[in-house]
């Protein structure tokens, strides 16, 4: 019997190789990629500042006196007052403009996200040519300027006598959004696992059920998105109420707000007020549904 002690077994043991990733993240992070990582942060800020100061100017400028803004228009402000909004909200008449605009903003989205759900739903679910070919029609439609369609639908509101009413102006909103609410919805609806329907008509559900009860709540991140974007364009929309619009009592918002813009003179003591006034409720909207547009619009990256 052979008296030799055995050396340990752990002695024997393989050393286990450190794995590349692991040895890489231990490692200094290269010069060469810090200085794209400062310079990235440096080109961010810069864009912020490029967003952010003019925004920032015209909230000061509103609350300067006349005075003090022909003194230093672009020095430091000596006083301060809110007596530009007074008098902007008096002279655009707020109230009654903000209620029109909001009515059909209103309008305008339910009618956009209706027809264009139930539109997209069966361009989504049908694989014949003729659906593609549809829905590429409906993508044609986003590229289409309001500017070459103006004159065609002065006169067909014309001919519909539904100039100077808002249920004319509800059907224009719609028509011109409703291409985007299809390209939306169509894209988003394609995303959704085709088992949930099957499972749905198994149970003795028809296609409005399946739609109304299984499709239309998943439908909540790409909504949000679409409500943003087309509140945005009806509120933020100058040309077609000043077209389309004659009786001072309905004039929106961004009407009664260019009526301060004269040719020959500015005042910014008036202007500003007036477009901040414009603006506030699309940006009360932004804060509110700013994670469901993030959502949204990530949910919609799909193929189509």
């Amino acid at each position: 019997m052979n008296s030799k002690t055995l050396p340990p077994k752990a002695a024997h043991r393989p050393t286990t190789p450190v794995p590349p990733s692991r040895a890489k993240s231990t490692a200094p992070v290269p010069r060469r990629r810090r200085i794209t990582r400062t310079l990235g942060t440096v080109l961010l800020c810069l864009g912020t500042l490029v967003f952010v100061l003019p925004f920032l100017f015209t909230i000061i400028t509103s609350l300067r006196t006349a005075a003090d803004v022909a003194r230093t228009p672009l020095g430091i402000p000596h006083s301060f007052t809110l007596t530009n909004f007074t008098t902007a909200f008096q002279q655009i008449h707020y109230g009654r403009s903000a209620l029109n605009t909001l009515f059909l903003t209103a309008l305008s989205c339910v009618s956009v996200t209706v027809i264009g759900s139930l539109a997209s739903y069966p361009l989504a679910r049908i694989t014949q040519n003729w659906s593609t070919w549809v829905y590429r029609l409906f993508i044609v439609g986003t590229s289409v300027p309001i500017f070459v369609v103006m004159a065609p639908l002065y006169l067909l509101m014309r001919d519909l006598n539904l100039l100077d009413s808002y249920t004319g102006m509800v059907l224009i909103y719609t028509a011109l959004n409703l291409p985007l609410a299809v390209f939306f919805y169509t894209s988003f609806i394609r995303s959704i696992p085709v088992e949930l329907e099957e499972a749905a008509a198994l149970d003795g559900c028809g296609a409005f059920r399946t739609f109304f009860t299984i499709v239309l709540p998943l439908l909540r991140p790409v909504t949000s998105t679409l409500l943003t974007f087309v509140a945005l364009q009806v509120w933020n929309d100058l040309l077609i109420p000043l077209v389309f619009l004659q009786d001072p009592d309905k004039r929106t918002v961004m009407v009664n707000a260019y009526s301060f813009i004269d040719p020959h003179t500015v005042q910014p003591t008036t202007l500003f007020p007036a477009a901040l006034l414009g603006v506030l409720p699309l940006l009360l909207i932004f804060v509110f549904l700013q994670r469901h547009v993030v959502a949204g619009m990530s949910a919609g990256a799909v193929k189509s």
